[in-house]
């Protein structure tokens, strides 16, 4: 269920700001992005797996949170992050 190292380089190449950036908003996002949606994936086989879904929910909080600080910071990088991940806003 966890990416690989070459998935996450994947994500991280295609969301970084600069050459060696790991951890701006865009970044975060984005590994949170993939993270939830093979989670999605496993709760949809496993309906009863409740620490999975509590694990889930602070994922899309924190998510949620970083979201909003790029909004705070920079509107035109936070619609172009929603927009690259098909995220509603």
């Amino acid at each position: 269920m966890s990416l690989t190292s070459t998935q996450k380089q994947e994500i991280i190449k295609k969301f970084q700001t600069t050459s060696g950036d790991t951890g701006s908003p865009e970044v975060q996002i984005a590994l949170l992005t993939n993270r939830i949606t093979k989670l999605t994936g496993h709760l949809k086989q496993h309906i009863h797996d409740t620490h999975s879904r509590r694990g889930l929910l602070s994922m899309i909080a924190k998510r949620r949170r970083l979201a909003n600080f790029l909004k705070n910071v920079d509107k035109n990088r936070y619609s172009a992050i929603l927009k690259n991940l098909s995220l509603k806003e």
